[in-house]
């Protein structure tokens, strides 16, 4: 095993100027995401014409990029997802990381050509995961940022996947995929790249109010030694609705203690420290790895603003506000203003100031600022710095060669002539004669064809693939492979435009339309038939015939079905193991699948049990229940988030039963973190909540005060929820089945 194992270092790039920034800092690979369909559509984010740019820019550089389609996707979106997976295609990044599995099976079955990623959003966390993404087909899973360090080395020593783990950045106090905090407040879904970050604001309760949900930031750099050590293939530095400058000064402390062996890391924390002090973060931690950090991962006191703090405004005009520095700011800092109610705070770029009532570039510790701003700014809101002057890649981006064409190429060469023929495109074959002498040693092949015939000066066209059919051993002079590479190009130039090239996208797109409308939705069986989450000893159905659904560990002589844990900790993997083999001892032969990794826990009775899926794991799509039903789910609850009408696109194409969550409180938010908040607490807005740690796994999840309720819909199951609620409740909502999932 090599010593000095050096991990690829992955920075985010939330825009094209993040990608460059990165990469001159050190980075070995980018993610980025284009306008829709990417967990961080709030970024700026990319064109397709400047993601291909990047593209190739890294390639040329020894780089890579990994695309982000890491949402989930409604049923009405599905023949965009396949349009974009198109242009992915074309694009040709170094990899695509996913979340929906609706989207996975496309790339999968369409684009066989794009390598996948499971992004930190599909939850796995335990080796049966690990063996549930290896059936997904994916080449890399990106792990839960709550997994500990003792787990990852378990998981590590599991599988032969590539592991990707977060290692610097702002961290989720939910588990990845898990949150709709944000969406049940107004329809802004974490799961659709919009959260409103909910978790960020203060909350109020009995015994005290503060941020009861706003974790400390992650730096991993004491940490290094030990992801080398496991060969961690790829560290992650979270940020893509970060700037520049931010990018470059973590990038580069990180590319420089990796770059170190692994003895001499220590020596370097304290520069490493001082380069990461410039990226005005939150308060640092371990995050998740170490069981002292999760334990005070979370301050109630402290603003879940991120950043340097400068000031509390003092003043406020239509023009702008003013404050007392108490760190140095100057043009071109970004600050943010943290109203007291510790709701979303405005952004602002220093572009005028005016320090003890004139103009200046600067304002030092104590001195007096106004900052000329047309942004709404709160009385005594906190003013954080958040961002330098970054530096100016303009005229960089804008020099980056537009994207050629890939031509296919087959070349036929014997000692007469050689002849090109385009594959993808409407060209006439090229040939020229050639006087070739027989090779004394080993003539003329195929790496030497295409290594010359690559170096192409055509500004539209570039080398593809290169498949070559030689007769005979040939010597062919370097001069003139040279000159017959020039001709060809030159051919090429004249007699074809980027826009007749043929590719396999538009066969790939049309088989998928042929498939999508050939799918036939399942027929509705047992319509009488409805299942009912129960405690042990708590609230009874109203239906005598419903099936009886508990806890796998809590199951009593009634229970018909047995609910799984969303969360498993690698350690408790064994008893989940017991706990499913003695309920089909008990003849509790109907399993509820909550989370991915759960499929991989039934090798011992397959042929003895049902599986349905449920909340939370996510099938929000046709495309979803058609992956699961490949691994013999015959039922799947709808996406709890989606609206009405998304439900009934759902159900033309469904293959398998829809379920859907009809009553009962489900959980906003899940966390390994010690949350400083139990039992009742509400928002400045009268939202009600409530906190419970959960004995078995020690989660504690968030649940609402009110209970979702929303009416039969024709074509569905029905799911009642009463571990947590009742059939009487004053307080309900829809959810969003009445409104709009964005």
């Amino acid at each position: 095993m090599q010593k000095n194992f050096i991990p690829e270092l992955l920075a985010p790039a939330g825009s094209p100027a993040c990608a460059l920034a990165a990469f001159d800092a050190g980075a070995d690979a980018v993610y980025a995401g284009l306008a829709k369909f990417n967990a961080r559509e709030r970024g700026e984010n990319f064109t397709p014409e400047m993601m291909g740019k990047i593209i190739d820019y890294a390639h040329r550089n020894g780089k890579k990029v990994y695309v982000t389609l890491n949402t989930l996707v409604k049923e009405s979106e599905l023949r965009e997802v396949a349009e974009t997976l198109g242009l992915l295609s074309d694009l040709a990044p170094d990899a695509l990381l996913v979340q929906d599995l609706g989207v996975l099976r496309m790339a999968r079955e369409y684009f066989p050509e794009l390598k996948l990623h499971a992004s930190t959003q599909m939850g796995f966390h335990n080796s049966a995961g690990l063996r549930v993404a290896e059936a997904l087909g994916v080449e890399r899973v990106v792990l839960e940022r709550q997994v500990t360090m003792k787990e990852l080395t378990i998981l590590r020593a599991s599988t032969k996947l590539e592991l990707e783990c977060f290692v610097h950045g702002a961290l989720c106090c939910s588990l990845s995929g898990s949150c709709y905090f944000s969406s049940f407040l107004g329809g802004a879904s974490g799961n659709r790249g919009k959260c409103k970050q909910p978790c960020r604001r203060r909350y109020f309760a009995k015994d005290g109010n503060g941020f009861f949900f706003s974790p400390q930031d992650l730096c991993g750099i004491e940490l290094l030694a030990q992801f080398k050590k496991l060969h961690i293939e790829s560290l992650k530095i979270e940020g893509r609705l970060r700037q520049s400058d931010y990018v470059s000064a973590v990038t580069a402390a990180y590319r420089k203690l990796l770059d170190l062996p692994d003895e001499e890391i220590a020596g370097h924390l304290a520069e490493a420290r001082n380069e990461l002090s410039h990226a005005y973060g939150r308060r640092w931690s371990h995050g998740f790895y170490t069981a002292e950090s999760a334990r005070s991962l979370i301050r109630q006191d402290a603003f879940g603003a991120s950043g340097l703090r400068c000031g509390t405004v003092e003043s406020v005009r239509d023009n702008g506000f003013g404050f007392t520095a108490t760190n140095r700011v100057g043009l071109g800092d970004r600050l943010r203003v943290q109203p007291p109610t510790g709701d979303d705070g405005v952004a602002v770029t220093l572009t005028k100031i005016f320090v003890e009532n004139r103009a200046a570039t600067r304002a030092r510790q104590g001195e007096r600022i106004f900052v000329c701003c047309d942004k709404p700014v709160a009385m005594n809101g906190q003013v954080f710095k958040i961002g330098e002057s970054a530096g100016d890649y303009t005229k960089r981006l804008a020099a980056l060669p537009r994207r050629r064409a890939k031509l296919a190429l087959n070349v036929q060469l014997d000692g007469t002539k050689i002849a090109v023929r385009c594959l993808n495109a409407p060209l006439k074959m090229w040939e020229k004669n050639l006087p070739l002498a027989p090779a004394r040693n080993a003539g003329c092949g195929t790496d030497q064809l295409a290594g010359e015939f690559s170096h192409s000066d055509n500004p539209d066209f570039e080398l593809g693939n290169l498949t070559a059919e030689i007769s005979g051993n040939w010597f062919f002079p370097a001069p003139l492979l040279k000159e017959v590479r020039r001709e060809f190009w030159h051919y090429a130039a004249s007699a074809l435009k980027p826009e007749q090239l043929i590719g396999d996208t538009g066969i790939a797109l049309e088989k998928f339309r042929r498939d999508y409308l050939a799918m036939i939705p399942a027929a509705l069986a047992e319509k009488s038939v409805e299942t009912v989450a129960l405690t042990f000893d708590g609230a009874e159905p109203a239906n005598r015939r419903a099936r009886r659904a508990m806890s796998v560990f809590e199951l009593n002589k009634l229970a018909t079905e047995a609910i799984l844990p969303e969360f498993c900790p690698e350690e408790k993997l064994g008893i989940l193991r017991k706990a499913i083999l003695a309920a089909v001892e008990r003849k509790v032969t109907r399993f509820r699948i909550t989370s991915l990794y759960a499929l991989a826990l039934f090798d011992d009775c397959r042929d003895k049990v049902t599986l349905v899926s449920s909340f939370p794991l996510p099938a929000a799509n046709s495309m979803a229940f058609r992956e699961l039903a490949g691994f013999g789910v015959v039922q799947a609850m709808a996406h709890i988030e989606l609206e009405r009408s998304a439900v009934e696109e759902l159900l033309q194409h469904a293959e398998i039963s829809v379920e859907l969550y009809r009553h009962g409180r489900p959980a906003l938010l899940t966390s390994r973190a010690a949350i400083p908040v139990n039992g009742f607490f509400h928002d400045k807005r009268g939202n009600g909540f409530e906190a419970v740690c959960d004995r078995f796994d020690h989660l504690t999840r968030i649940y609402p005060k009110q209970v979702v309720s929303i009416p039969r819909l024709a074509g569905t199951l029905d799911f009642y929820d009463l571990r947590r609620a009742n059939w009487k409740s004053p307080e309900i909502t829809s959810f969003n089945f009445d409104g709009n999932w964005e």
